[in-house]
């Protein structure tokens, strides 16, 4: 696994690297913006799919994080979201979810859209309103017509879990607010991976609780990394109201041995993870605002195995409370 983590590493530095370069050489000088057309989620090649269950596990419906920087059409158009029918995008895209789905798919049946994310740029705005319009009108549209055919076509009354990454967390995070009560109580857990879950996401779904150990059900899961807490990032983790230590499903400062060499430390006044003995040098900086003394980029595969042993922990306590 450590060298399934590093490859990961590797891949999303090259596919970053190359971005860079891209975005760097085709300025934002054009005032229209092109949307990709919307994806239809009958079409196959719109997913990542992997059947795993053999009777004891369930679903697991996983959002990727942002791979793509602006990037601008043939006649000079920029854009500010991924391309699904673009074979490239789905490419990078990919790069995640199959390195995700090594550990989440393991005994369950996994299911991972792609979709029109918004593009790192946009992020790198830091306005939260900027970043809401693009996510809320093509975003969001994407994954919540993913998750809607996923239950009509794939689902078939089994139990769930949501899980994602950055973007994809935020996306839990959306998808936990339209939720009805029948689709909840079949919802395993809820896993927001390095974003953050807040007091009006909370008001406008009570249902969204904390995780308070190993096995509770219906919960939400949700942690961001740092090296120190003055290295939270507020568009990440600004205003998180929950947090859980996946090394030992603490939600107190309980330190936890991660890998033989790191120290997992929770933060109860800043609901972060803060890491002692790793050395975070090799993760790329991403335009200055992530992976600058925070972890952001090894949410998913730093706890992997931790995150493994979780989803059959839970999995099980579902089915024992049923």
């Amino acid at each position: 696994m450590k060298q399934t983590f590093l490859n990961a590493l590797l891949l999303l530095t090259l596919s970053l690297a190359t971005s860079c370069q891209e975005n760097a050489e085709h300025p934002d000088t054009v005032a229209s913006v092109f949307v990709p057309a919307q994806p239809s989620y009958a079409d196959s090649t719109m997913w990542h799919i992997a059947l795993n269950d053999t009777g004891t596990g369930a679903d697991v419906f996983y959002v990727v994080s942002t791979w793509e920087f602006d990037w601008h059409t043939d006649d000079g158009i920029v854009s500010h979201h991924a391309d699904p029918s673009n074979p490239e995008h789905r490419s990078d895209m990919d790069i995640e979810i199959s390195q995700v789905a090594q550990y989440m798919a393991d005994g369950n049946n996994f299911y991972a859209p792609f979709y029109r994310h918004i593009t790192l740029n946009s992020w790198a705005t830091l306005n939260e309103d900027t970043i809401n319009r693009r996510y809320f009108e093509v975003a969001f549209v994407d994954v919540k017509n993913a998750f809607d055919y996923y239950m009509t076509h794939y689902n078939n009354g089994r139990p769930f879990i949501l899980a994602g990454f950055s973007q994809g967390g935020k996306s839990v995070v959306e998808l936990l607010k339209t939720l009805p009560e029948d689709t909840r109580s079949r919802l395993v857990a809820a896993y927001v991976l390095g974003y953050k879950v807040t007091p009006d996401d909370v008001a406008q779904a009570p249902w969204i609780v904390a995780a308070q150990n190993s096995t509770d059900t219906g919960v939400t899961i949700c942690y961001n990394s740092v090296s120190d807490v003055k290295y939270v990032k507020p568009i990440v983790c600004e205003s998180n109201i929950m947090c859980i230590n996946p090394g030992n499903w603490r939600t107190d400062a309980t330190p936890a041995q991660l890998h033989d060499t790191i120290t997992v430390t929770l933060s109860p006044e800043y609901k972060v993870l803060v890491l002692d003995g790793y050395d975070g040098s090799s993760l790329p900086n991403i335009l200055d605002i992530l992976n600058v003394g925070d972890y952001h980029g090894v949410e998913p595969w730093m706890y992997s195995e931790c995150l493994r042993r979780n989803f059959k922990q839970r999995i099980e306590a579902y089915r024992a409370r049923q």
